[in-house]
């Protein structure tokens, strides 16, 4: 088309018909250049890529100002995120409408990053609104530390083990198979090391009897003392951009073994000098949706103002948003 305009202009015009063609011409031109700023702008609009939808729920502890000053932890995490490329931030807290939790908020979320600890226990609304957007692959959820007995952490763990349970019974049994669910609620129950892990499985009088897991582990120690963090996984997308060695300079410390299905992934691993090691960065897969569980943390330890913790949710909240969004 450009070239087309170019034999036009050099052609010998009759002087009747010049202010004609002169208006014609600067006509296609007008339509020629609006045609360029479009494609230009669709093409723009391919190479950047939708912003990631972050939902940060807190529930806001008066114990994390002495960690981030004159915010909340979650409110750290948010203004974080909000700062950098490709992420559009809510923060949410337990006094928010609906605990922060109603369809509206849920629907504006591509992933959750939850933070809760002295409160799960008071988390009652919309629970099964969040794990079934997960579950459909609608929403990525994020739970950070303490947040391993959140309520929506351990209904996607339950979800998780009635799973793995179905596929381990035969094929032909599976549609028939009676069921029944232990540990429901395991909210406050600490085991004892040598208790047996959870989930389990097993058959009695033709019933399929599954425990679920308790979402927990059998020790843990507030002193503060530096974890040495190894990445199991360099090249997983949560992992970008990390050192395979890093501490976390602060924080509470929790003692395996976790009482939770077997991860697909184990991105990160936590030792400390006493001996103890964490599972610290593990995915799993649940319906059609991911979850990603981040051990670092306390609330009294500024771990969210390291680059590395940072690094990691950053990572891994690109990574969950659903490929397909609302």
């Amino acid at each position: 088309m450009i070239r087309g305009h170019a034999e036009f202009i050099g052609h010998d015009i009759e002087d009747a018909s010049e202010p004609m063609n002169r208006m014609n011409l600067m006509k296609q031109t007008f339509i020629l250049l609006a045609c360029l700023s479009t494609a230009a702008l669709v093409n723009l609009e391919a190479a950047s890529p939708r912003p990631v939808r972050v939902l940060i729920w807190d529930e806001q502890q008066p114990e994390q100002k002495r960690a981030y000053g004159d915010r909340f932890l979650g409110e750290t995490i948010a203004a974080h995120l909000a700062g950098q490329p490709s992420f559009m931030v809510k923060s949410v807290s337990l006094n928010s409408p609906s605990q922060g939790l109603d369809e509206a908020t849920l629907t504006g979320a591509d992933v959750v990053i939850w933070w809760s600890h002295q409160k799960n226990h008071m988390v009652t609304e919309n629970v099964e609104r969040l794990v079934t957007r997960v579950r459909q692959g609608r929403l990525g959820f994020i739970a950070l530390h303490s947040a391993h007995w959140a309520r929506p952490f351990v209904r996607l763990m339950q979800e998780r083990a009635k799973e793995d349970a179905l596929v381990q019974l035969p094929a032909a049994e599976r549609a028939t198979a009676k069921w029944e669910y232990l540990n429901q609620n395991p909210l406050g129950k600490v085991p004892r090391r040598d208790a047996p892990l959870t989930p389990s499985l097993l058959q009695e009088d033709g019933v399929w009897k599954l425990t679920l897991p308790g979402c927990i582990f059998p020790a843990y120690r507030g002193d503060g003392a530096p974890s040495h963090v190894t990445t199991l996984l360099p090249n997983h997308p949560i992992a970008a951009g990390l050192p395979v060695k890093w501490d976390v300079k602060q924080t509470e410390m929790y003692d395996e073994p976790f009482h939770v299905p077997k991860p697909d992934e184990v991105v990160l691993e936590e030792r400390w000098d006493k001996g103890e090691h964490f599972r610290s960065g593990c995915v799993w897969k649940v319906g059609r949706g991911r979850v990603f569980y981040f051990r670092p943390g306390h609330e009294t330890y500024p771990v969210f103002k390291q680059a590395e913790p940072l690094r990691v949710l950053e990572n891994a909240a690109r990574w969950l948003a659903p490929e397909t969004r609302e």
